[in-house]
Protein backbone atom coordinates (compact mmCIF):
# COMPACT_ATOMS: atom_id res chain seq x y z
CA UNK A 1 0.00 0.00 0.00
CA UNK A 2 1.70 3.16 -1.21
CA UNK A 3 -0.82 5.11 0.87
CA UNK A 4 1.17 4.32 4.01
CA UNK A 5 4.36 5.46 2.27
CA UNK A 6 2.64 8.78 1.55
CA UNK A 7 1.57 9.20 5.18
CA UNK A 8 5.06 8.22 6.31
CA UNK A 9 6.61 10.85 4.04
CA UNK A 10 4.25 13.54 5.29
CA UNK A 11 5.41 12.90 8.87
CA UNK A 12 9.10 12.90 7.95
CA UNK A 13 11.39 15.91 8.34
CA UNK A 14 10.82 18.09 5.27
CA UNK A 15 13.48 17.93 2.57
CA UNK A 16 13.48 19.13 -1.00
CA UNK A 17 12.66 15.62 -2.14
CA UNK A 18 9.43 15.73 -0.14
CA UNK A 19 8.40 19.01 -1.78
CA UNK A 20 9.17 17.60 -5.23
CA UNK A 21 7.24 14.37 -4.60
CA UNK A 22 4.20 15.95 -2.91
CA UNK A 23 2.23 16.57 -6.15
CA UNK A 24 2.28 12.80 -6.81
CA UNK A 25 0.77 11.99 -3.41
CA UNK A 26 -2.73 13.02 -4.40
CA UNK A 27 -2.74 10.62 -7.35
CA UNK A 28 -1.62 7.72 -5.12
CA UNK A 29 -4.36 8.40 -2.58
CA UNK A 30 -6.92 8.70 -5.37
CA UNK A 31 -5.86 5.41 -6.92
CA UNK A 32 -5.75 3.28 -3.76
CA UNK A 33 -8.74 4.83 -1.97
CA UNK A 34 -7.52 3.57 1.42
CA UNK A 35 -8.07 6.91 3.17
CA UNK A 36 -11.82 7.63 3.53
CA UNK A 37 -13.12 10.53 1.49
CA UNK A 38 -14.17 12.34 4.68
CA UNK A 39 -10.49 12.69 5.59
CA UNK A 40 -9.22 13.67 2.18
CA UNK A 41 -10.05 17.38 2.23
CA UNK A 42 -7.80 18.21 5.18
CA UNK A 43 -5.12 15.78 4.04
CA UNK A 44 -5.08 17.26 0.54
CA UNK A 45 -4.63 20.74 2.00
CA UNK A 46 -1.54 19.60 3.91
CA UNK A 47 -0.10 17.96 0.80
CA UNK A 48 -0.75 21.04 -1.31
CA UNK A 49 0.81 23.28 1.35
CA UNK A 50 3.96 21.16 1.36
CA UNK A 51 4.09 21.07 -2.45
CA UNK A 52 4.26 24.87 -2.69
CA UNK A 53 6.04 25.52 0.61
CA UNK A 54 9.43 27.10 1.20
CA UNK A 55 11.80 24.49 2.58
CA UNK A 56 13.09 26.51 5.55
CA UNK A 57 9.57 27.46 6.64
CA UNK A 58 8.39 23.85 6.44
CA UNK A 59 11.38 22.65 8.44
CA UNK A 60 10.91 25.33 11.09
CA UNK A 61 7.23 24.46 11.54
CA UNK A 62 7.99 20.75 11.71
CA UNK A 63 10.73 21.27 14.28
CA UNK A 64 8.52 23.41 16.53
CA UNK A 65 5.89 20.69 16.53
CA UNK A 66 7.59 17.33 16.58
CA UNK A 67 11.18 17.98 17.66
CA UNK A 68 10.51 20.56 20.33
CA UNK A 69 7.30 19.24 21.89
CA UNK A 70 7.64 16.03 23.87
CA UNK A 71 3.88 15.60 23.86
CA UNK A 72 4.01 15.44 20.05
CA UNK A 73 7.00 13.12 19.84
CA UNK A 74 6.81 10.85 16.80
CA UNK A 75 7.80 7.78 18.80
CA UNK A 76 4.96 5.46 19.75
CA UNK A 77 6.35 4.21 23.05
CA UNK A 78 7.29 7.69 24.27
CA UNK A 79 3.60 8.21 24.91
CA UNK A 80 3.00 4.98 26.80
CA UNK A 81 6.28 4.11 28.49
CA UNK A 82 8.21 7.39 28.73
CA UNK A 83 11.73 6.63 29.96
CA UNK A 84 10.84 3.43 31.84
CA UNK A 85 12.69 0.21 31.06
CA UNK A 86 9.45 -1.20 29.62
CA UNK A 87 10.13 0.95 26.59
CA UNK A 88 13.34 -0.94 25.86
CA UNK A 89 11.58 -4.31 25.78
CA UNK A 90 8.80 -2.83 23.64
CA UNK A 91 11.46 -1.64 21.16
CA UNK A 92 12.97 -5.12 21.03
CA UNK A 93 9.56 -6.67 20.36
CA UNK A 94 8.73 -4.18 17.62
CA UNK A 95 12.13 -4.62 15.94
CA UNK A 96 11.63 -8.39 16.04
CA UNK A 97 8.24 -7.98 14.36
CA UNK A 98 9.88 -5.98 11.56
CA UNK A 99 12.63 -8.53 11.09
CA UNK A 100 10.17 -11.44 11.05
CA UNK A 101 8.64 -9.69 8.03
CA UNK A 102 12.12 -9.29 6.49
CA UNK A 103 12.27 -5.57 7.16
CA UNK A 104 15.62 -4.54 8.64
CA UNK A 105 16.24 -1.02 9.93
CA UNK A 106 19.10 0.56 7.99
CA UNK A 107 18.55 4.15 9.09
CA UNK A 108 19.71 5.47 12.45
CA UNK A 109 16.20 5.51 13.88
CA UNK A 110 14.30 3.82 16.70
CA UNK A 111 11.80 1.08 15.77
CA UNK A 112 8.84 3.02 17.18
CA UNK A 113 9.43 6.09 15.00
CA UNK A 114 6.02 6.65 13.40
CA UNK A 115 7.23 7.20 9.79
CA UNK A 116 9.23 3.94 10.08
CA UNK A 117 6.21 2.11 11.48
CA UNK A 118 4.14 3.35 8.53
CA UNK A 119 6.85 2.19 6.11
CA UNK A 120 6.49 -1.25 7.67
CA UNK A 121 2.71 -1.13 7.21
CA UNK A 122 3.22 -0.36 3.52
CA UNK A 123 4.83 -3.80 3.12
CA UNK A 124 1.98 -5.72 4.76
CA UNK A 125 -1.45 -6.80 3.49
CA UNK A 126 -4.04 -4.10 4.06
CA UNK A 127 -6.04 -6.15 6.59
CA UNK A 128 -2.92 -6.69 8.72
CA UNK A 129 -1.98 -3.01 8.49
CA UNK A 130 -5.47 -1.96 9.59
CA UNK A 131 -5.27 -4.34 12.55
CA UNK A 132 -1.93 -2.92 13.68
CA UNK A 133 -3.28 0.60 13.28
CA UNK A 134 -6.19 -0.40 15.49
CA UNK A 135 -3.71 -1.32 18.21
CA UNK A 136 -2.05 2.11 18.02
CA UNK A 137 -5.08 4.26 17.15
CA UNK A 138 -5.32 5.59 20.72
CA UNK A 139 -1.89 7.21 20.38
CA UNK A 140 -2.73 8.69 16.99
CA UNK A 141 -6.05 10.04 18.24
CA UNK A 142 -4.31 11.75 21.16
CA UNK A 143 -1.72 13.28 18.82
CA UNK A 144 -4.51 14.52 16.54
CA UNK A 145 -6.18 16.29 19.46
CA UNK A 146 -2.94 17.95 20.52
CA UNK A 147 -2.34 19.12 16.96
CA UNK A 148 -5.88 20.46 16.77
CA UNK A 149 -5.12 22.66 19.80
CA UNK A 150 -2.22 24.08 17.81
CA UNK A 151 -4.38 24.49 14.69
CA UNK A 152 -1.88 22.38 12.76
CA UNK A 153 -2.67 20.83 9.40
CA UNK A 154 -0.60 17.80 10.41
CA UNK A 155 -3.66 16.70 12.35
CA UNK A 156 -5.03 15.40 9.05
CA UNK A 157 -2.42 12.62 8.89
CA UNK A 158 -3.36 11.22 12.29
CA UNK A 159 -7.08 11.57 11.57
CA UNK A 160 -6.50 9.50 8.42
CA UNK A 161 -4.63 6.81 10.35
CA UNK A 162 -7.42 6.56 12.92
CA UNK A 163 -10.01 6.35 10.14
CA UNK A 164 -8.14 3.54 8.37
CA UNK A 165 -7.62 1.54 11.58
CA UNK A 166 -9.64 -1.63 12.04
CA UNK A 167 -10.70 -0.63 15.57
CA UNK A 168 -11.78 2.76 16.86
CA UNK A 169 -9.76 4.24 19.74
CA UNK A 170 -11.21 4.06 23.23
CA UNK A 171 -12.12 7.50 24.57
CA UNK A 172 -10.99 6.40 28.02
CA UNK A 173 -7.52 5.49 26.78
CA UNK A 174 -7.19 8.67 24.72
CA UNK A 175 -8.10 10.76 27.78
CA UNK A 176 -5.45 8.92 29.80
CA UNK A 177 -2.83 9.64 27.15
CA UNK A 178 -3.82 13.32 27.09
CA UNK A 179 -3.26 13.77 30.82
CA UNK A 180 -0.45 16.03 31.87
CA UNK A 181 0.91 19.37 30.76
CA UNK A 182 1.14 20.12 27.05
CA UNK A 183 3.58 23.07 26.98
CA UNK A 184 3.70 25.81 24.38
CA UNK A 185 6.70 25.07 22.07
CA UNK A 186 7.78 28.71 22.51
CA UNK A 187 7.87 28.40 26.33
CA UNK A 188 11.47 27.24 26.75
CA UNK A 189 11.29 26.77 30.52
CA UNK A 190 8.19 24.61 30.25
CA UNK A 191 9.80 22.58 27.47
CA UNK A 192 12.91 22.00 29.56
CA UNK A 193 10.75 20.72 32.39
CA UNK A 194 8.82 18.44 30.05
CA UNK A 195 12.00 16.97 28.59
CA UNK A 196 13.57 16.33 31.98
CA UNK A 197 14.34 12.64 32.11
CA UNK A 198 12.14 10.46 34.25
CA UNK A 199 13.77 8.28 36.88
CA UNK A 200 14.18 4.69 35.73
CA UNK A 201 13.39 2.37 38.62
CA UNK A 202 14.39 -1.22 39.08
CA UNK A 203 13.49 -3.91 41.56
CA UNK A 204 10.18 -5.34 42.80
CA UNK A 205 7.16 -3.41 41.59
CA UNK A 206 9.26 -1.10 39.45
CA UNK A 207 7.38 -1.85 36.25
CA UNK A 208 3.96 -1.16 37.72
CA UNK A 209 1.31 -1.05 35.07
CA UNK A 210 3.95 -1.29 32.39
CA UNK A 211 4.54 -4.99 33.11
CA UNK A 212 2.62 -6.74 30.41
CA UNK A 213 2.94 -9.41 27.76
CA UNK A 214 4.23 -9.16 24.21
CA UNK A 215 1.24 -10.47 22.26
CA UNK A 216 0.43 -7.11 20.62
CA UNK A 217 1.41 -3.45 20.51
CA UNK A 218 -1.69 -2.47 22.47
CA UNK A 219 -0.41 -4.60 25.35
CA UNK A 220 2.30 -1.98 25.77
CA UNK A 221 -0.17 0.70 26.80
CA UNK A 222 0.92 1.35 30.36
CA UNK A 223 -2.24 2.95 31.67
CA UNK A 224 -4.85 1.35 29.50
CA UNK A 225 -5.00 -2.40 29.79
CA UNK A 226 -8.25 -2.62 31.74
CA UNK A 227 -9.83 0.03 29.53
CA UNK A 228 -8.96 -1.99 26.43
CA UNK A 229 -10.62 -5.06 27.91
CA UNK A 230 -13.78 -3.07 28.71
CA UNK A 231 -13.95 -1.14 25.47
CA UNK A 232 -16.75 -2.26 23.11
CA UNK A 233 -15.50 -4.02 20.01
CA UNK A 234 -16.67 -2.88 16.58
CA UNK A 235 -19.11 -5.27 14.95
Amino acid sequence: MKTFKVLSALLSYPAQGLIDAAPDFLAILDAEKVVPSACRGALDLLIEEIAVGELYDLQERYGLLFDRSKTLALHLFEHVHGESRDRGQAMVDLKAMYEKADLFIAANELPDYVPLFLEFLSTRPLAESRELLGQTAHIFAALAERLERRQSKYKAVFDALVAVAAAAPSREIVDELLKGIDPDPMDLEALDAAWEEEEVRFGPGSQGQGACGHESLIAKLRHARRAVDRAPRPQ
